[in-house]
């Protein structure tokens, strides 16, 4: 028994000195002078494990212990192997690269050839086969990501300033995110991502450190490349040498096989696309390198500086090349306001190609932050593959976390533009320009809150605000409170108890309370109309399915009149107010249930879901069932109302897209005046997304009510398609639209309604078009009626999101 007891030992012994894990750390230089390489690409022969150095040539490797060759190369140089007994941490084991001095073949050009061309086509059939051959991947990756501007970022989250500064020549490192992540891929278009750990710099919330090898990452092998919400042909894509003109800008070597360095871009250099270097090998093929940066006409309104992309690749089983890192470089002066820019650097390690990966794995989260990954301390991170931090980050990380520590005063917080005051990460109290409102009921307002926002791990909410009116002389409360469950807070309860004046047909105004106040106060243009109501609601609801929303809800609401009580203004004093319009007075108690279908891919960012919708084509469904009972809901009124609603974007040619927002309602039995539905329509010289240009707010009403916006937003593809001198350059954003409604009101409600209300019974129909620049916050609406003329047949409108 006892020598079994000493061979297991042994054994045991044996196993965790074999499975130890060890760093290799150094530097890749040039062997003539010391210089380091910049971005180096460090593998481990016959594995696919290896990573690329940083802009000083710093690298790390973590493996197993054991004997391995590494290569250090890169194009213009000789490759460097170095072999390594790892039976502990190594340090200053440096690559010494020297710059390839051969003679290489000349190219034979044919008269009227351009020699870039074959090239090209050939590298094209070879991704061709590259994408035959590969059926999945795995990978590992670590992305850091650093934030440049001219003032330190200021480290309370809850009201994070830009770090704009009056000096715009130098910039420094105000923020940096780190992440380590897995990637899964399978045929045709599976993808998945999990992030495992992350961390930030103090002044930066976990929340927005999901900047991984999936979610940014753009691989250059790829026919369609997203920047800025576009899709751009890659440099072998399949319409390229159509999109692009190349041409051969000079011969290199890498371990003396020869490279093509191509110079590219757009034929035409008003379509959208990369200008730059790629890198070629020659018989082979293969891409292995990009140097890009995006041209003016795909970097819309000219917003950034330079956007600079670079990526390597290397070949790894059956020769498929894969992307070994990332490398984003952002720099941008918006108007001359102020300058930032933004750093990406990912590297890409331990590829494991063509598993098997079972479909089930994937499913609608394509990234996922696992719950643990911001609990990771410093001893994790001393273990986890990074690229080396160089000496400004790790000063950078100094400054920042230490500006943690600096005692904030109110007027840190307070800006006159807020209408919250921030006392803490969770606690804010009404601002100056919050606490003030007007209308023709309240007159002259005064408002108070308190908000907890966030509080316990991001998932209690709540509010309790007043407010009194000096026309009307009644004080306003509003308690409001919502909890939020699950891993991800896909369950919420709420509960909100009140009494308080409320807007008429309120889920039809879509214009801001500022808005309001100012028409009314300078005008006695007050759009709104009023009632007041008191009572109580509870409601639940939650994911029941990745897909699939469920919500139940109790309302009680007590609905009294509100009359006009002031004829208060600042300039138009010799105008007088409108009446504010009487509505059914009662006492409404009701239960609800609610759906909705949501097939769009999310990410899970550690604390919520959110889903993507810029990525593809996407609808979604809903509907809500609310039920009034005068018997065992002891309610004044017996009613059921069914609603739908549909929206969604189906993307038609390049950045282009066709909008839809379908509602319909259907009410059984009388409803009040109040709970009747308005058509969005839009107060004078105004017009917003999904609404009437052509009506007046709360023109049309009904208890049976179908509406169905239509969108197709342009951008600016139409004048490029077109090739309209000028036009095609000044970044015009056009849309056209086309909106249809019906509404009818029941026997029963227009019974009880306190005065006849208009209808549309039959469809109602108005078509239009908007033009904008992509640089100004406001677009121009034109709109026609087809139909019902008369009053407005045709309206200019001002669409900003200042009045929303």
């Amino acid at each position: 028994m006892k020598p079994f007891l000493i061979s297991l030992f042994i054994l045991i012994l044996l196993q965790t000195a074999l499975t130890q894990e060890y760093f290799i750390r150094g530097t890749a230089n040039e062997k003539a002078n010391s210089t380091p390489i910049s971005y180096a690409n460090i593998r481990v022969i016959h594995e696919t494990i290896g990573t690329a150095a940083n802009k000083n040539g710093e690298y790390e490797l973590k493996l197993r212990a054991g004997k391995y060759k590494l290569i250090a190369s890169c194009i213009g140089y000789n490759s460097d192997t170095i072999e390594v007994n790892l039976n502990k941490n190594l340090s200053n084991i440096n690559f010494y690269l020297a710059q390839t001095n051969i003679n290489l073949p000349a190219i034979t050009v044919l008269p009227g050839e351009n020699p870039a061309i074959r090239i090209i086509k050939n590298a094209i059939e070879k991704k061709k086969l590259r994408e035959e051959k590969l059926l999945s991947y795995e990978f590992d990756a670590y992305t850091k990501g650093i934030i440049k501007t001219q003032n330190d970022i200021n480290v309370n989250g809850s009201s994070a300033s830009l770090g704009i500064g009056n000096d715009s020549s130098s910039l420094k490192i105000t923020g940096i995110l780190e992440n380590e992540s897995k990637g899964y891929f399978k045929s045709p278009d599976n993808y998945k991502e999990i992030i495992i750990a992350r961390k930030q710099s103090a002044n930066f919330p976990s929340s927005i450190n999901v900047l991984t090898g999936g979610r940014i990452l753009q691989n250059f092998y790829n026919d369609k490349i997203n920047f800025l919400g576009r899709d751009l042909p890659g440099p072998l894509a399949n319409n390229a040498l159509t999109y692009y003109y190349y041409h051969i800008k000079k011969d290199m070597a890498i371990d003396k096989k020869k490279v093509f360095e191509i110079y590219m871009e757009p034929n035409d250099r008003s379509d959208p696309g990369f200008v730059g270097n790629i890198f070629i090998t020659d018989s082979t093929f293969d891409l292995i390198k990009v140097d890009l940066q995006l041209n003016r006409a795909a970097n819309t309104g000219g917003l950034f500086d330079s956007v600079n992309v670079l990526q390597q690749f290397s070949q790894f089983t059956d020769s498929i090349s894969m992307p070994v890192d990332y490398r984003l470089f952002v720099t941008a002066n918006p108007l001359g306001l102020f300058k930032f820019g933004f750093e990406v650097n990912t590297v890409l390690f331990d590829y494991k190609i063509n598993p098997k990966i079972n479909n089930n794995f994937f499913n609608k989260a394509v990234l996922t932050v696992l719950p643990d990954a911001d609990k990771k301390d410093s001893t994790y991170w001393n273990e986890a593959v990074t690229i080396p931090n160089t000496f400004s980050e790790q000063a950078a990380y100094k400054r920042i976390d230490s500006l943690k520590n600096i005692p904030r005063t109110f007027w840190d917080d307070f800006s006159p533009l807020s209408t919250k005051i921030n006392f803490s990460k969770n606690f804010s109290i009404s601002a100056p320009l919050g606490m003030y409102h007007f209308n023709r009921v309240e007159g002259n307002s005064i408002d108070f809150g308190f908000y907890l926002h966030n509080a316990v791990e991001q998932r209690l909410n709540s509010q309790l605000s007043f407010s009194y009116g000096f026309s009307d002389k009644k004080v306003k409360t509003i308690f409001g409170t919502s909890y939020l469950l699950g891993d991800y807070r896909t369950y919420k309860i709420s509960f909100n108890a009140f009494n308080k004046l409320q807007v008429l047909f309120e889920n039809s105004d879509n214009y801001n309370d500022l808005t309001s106040t100012l028409l009314a106060l300078l005008s006695k243009d007050d759009f709104r109309d009023y009632y007041y109501s008191n009572g109580l609601d509870f409601q639940a609801s939650g994911d029941v399915f990745p897909v699939l929303n469920f919500s139940l809800g109790f309302k009680n609401h007590t609905d009294k009149n509100a009359f006009l009580n002031t004829n208060f203004s600042i300039l138009a004093k010799d105008r007088t107010y409108s009446t504010n319009p009487p509505i059914y007075e009662s006492k409404i108690n009701s239960i609800s249930a609610g759906f909705n279908f949501d097939f769009r891919n999310y990410i899970e960012d550690g604390f919520f879901r959110r889903r993507i919708s810029m990525e593809k084509s996407y609808a979604t469904f809903g509907g809500k069932v609310i039920y009034s009972n005068t018997g065992f809901l002891k309610s004044d009124l017996d009613f059921t109302i069914f609603e739908f609603n549909s929206q969604g974007i189906v993307k038609t040619f390049n950045s282009a897209q066709f909008n839809f927002h379908l509602f319909a309602m259907y009410t059984q039995n009388e409803i009040p005046y109040q709970m009747l539905y308005s058509i969005p329509g839009n107060i004078n010289l105004t017009a917003q997304n999904n609404t009437f240009r052509t009506l007046n707010l709360n023109e049309v009403l009904g208890s049976q009510v179908v509406t169905l916006n239509i969108e197709h937003n342009f951008h600016d593809e139409l004048f490029r398609i077109l090739d309209i001198p000028y036009l095609k350059d000044w970044e015009l954003q056009l849309i056209t639209y086309l909106n249809i409604a019906y509404s009818d009101i029941n026997y029963k409600s227009k019974i009880i309604s306190p005065f006849p209300v208009k209808t549309l019974t039959h469809p109602f129909y108005e078509i239009g078009f908007g033009i904008g620049q992509v640089l100004f916050p406001m677009r121009l609406d034109f709109s026609w009626r087809l139909n019902y003329r008369g009053e407005n047949n045709f309206r200019i409108g001002i669409n900003t999101f200042i009045i929303q």
